[in-house]
């Protein structure tokens, strides 16, 4: 009678072990189905925001067409846009100042990072090169990241900016900096991210240098100006042109954002359905040995009671 307790206790006492194991050092069957049910969540909304940015990314490609036609005429008088991967940066001016174009919002890959990357590439090379430089951020995620390595260069920032651009924007944008001094820097460096197609975007600076000179290196002698004097059209005139370039600038971004958005959606998905299946096995291998157990105490129990 006393051998058949003390097995009954033995099996108690071992039961209350096996659980505080349990609940010390692997989730309960509990735990993992409530991060099935949160895994599908996310899942939820990243499928989501995955569809919302393949739709955004249509308006976009199309405002980034007709920037690009707008836009067509500035290369005639800075050139075109070059890559930022392998740059010297040796073309650029004693003087500049370099506007990265970063988004307000993450979940976007590695869009703003690219950016950034860039500019302190170009920041380092310049320094070494013996030249000075300033920096006007676009974008609250630039201004994070750049922050903490370059703060001292900062001038500026210009955050919250509305989506989708247009060209009031660019404007305000323009008028902001030429208030803060772009027009006594020798050039004015934009970074920024050029579309390609929905899987693939470049790093790309256009430099924009004011129009002064005199004698043989005045500009535009080919053109005559009436009524106003021409430092005061040339004043205006690179005022426009830099809006016109920011613009551009900003609607090829918008859209590198936007697809870069709906790839690290898609892949955040298919992680998360990844999640889905191993915690899934899981739970499965937690309920199997939870009715195991159950089933042998059930036996066990019978047996000492035929015993």
């Amino acid at each position: 009678m006393f051998g058949i307790a003390a097995q009954h206790a033995q099996r108690a006492a071992s039961r209350v072990a096996s659980r505080v194991i349990i609940s010390r050092g692997m989730a309960t069957e509990k735990q993992i189905f409530n991060q099935i049910q949160s895994t599908k969540n996310i899942q939820k909304i990243t499928s989501s925001m995955k569809m919302v940015s393949a739709a955004k990314l249509k308006g976009d490609e199309s405002r980034r067409a007709t920037s690009i036609t707008f836009n067509s005429w500035a290369n005639a008088l800075n050139g075109p846009p070059k890559m930022i991967e392998d740059a010297t940066f040796e073309e650029l001016p004693q003087k500049c100042l370099i506007v990265p174009i970063t988004s307000d919002k993450g979940l976007c890959g590695g869009v703003n990072s690219f950016i950034t990357r860039g500019t302190k590439s170009c920041i380092s090379k310049l320094l070494a090169q013996g030249k000075t430089c300033d920096i006007a951020i676009i974008g609250d995620k630039g201004r994070g990241q750049l922050r903490r390595v370059y703060g001292d260069l900062i001038k500026m920032s210009v955050t919250e900016i509305q989506a989708p651009g247009n060209f009031t924007l660019a404007a305000a944008v323009a008028s902001e900096l030429i208030a803060a001094g772009a027009g006594n820097y020798d050039a004015v460096v934009i970074v920024y991210n050029a579309y390609q197609n929905a899987a693939t975007y470049y790093q790309m600076y256009k430099t924009i240098t004011p129009f002064s000179g005199e004698g043989e290196d005045e500009p535009l002698l080919a053109y005559e100006f009436e009524p106003d004097t021409k430092s005061e059209v040339l004043a205006d005139l690179h005022e426009y042109l830099l809006t016109s370039q920011i613009y551009h600038s900003l609607m090829d971004g918008a859209a590198a954002e936007q697809s870069s958005r709906m790839q690290a959606m898609e892949n955040a998905s298919k992680n998360a359905g990844e999640m889905i299946d191993s915690l899934t096995l899981q739970y499965n291998r937690a309920r199997q040995a939870r009715i195991t157990t159950e089933l042998i105490e059930i036996i066990s129990g019978a047996s000492a009671l035929e015993g």
